[in-house]
C-alpha cells in the first residue's frame, strides 16, 4: 500500500488518494461508514490535479 502511496505522489496525484480496508461481510454497517469516509475525504481533496 505504502508503495503504491509513493507511486501516487511521485506522479503528482497524491498518495492520500488511496487506501485499503480489511472488512468482512458481515460488516455492513462498518462498510457503510468506512465508504462515506473516504468519499468526504476524496471530496475534501477536490479534483484530480492532473487534469489541469
Amino acid at each position: 500500500m505504502t508503495y503504491a502511496a509513493d507511486l501516487l505522489d511521485q506522479i503528482g496525484l497524491g498518495g492520500e488518494r488511496v487506501a485499503m480496508v480489511n472488512l468482512s461481510s458481515a460488516m455492513g454497517v462498518q462498510f457503510a461508514e468506512t465508504v462515506t469516509g473516504m468519499i468526504e475525504k476524496i471530496r475534501g481533496l477536490g479534483p484530480n490535479p492532473l487534469c489541469k
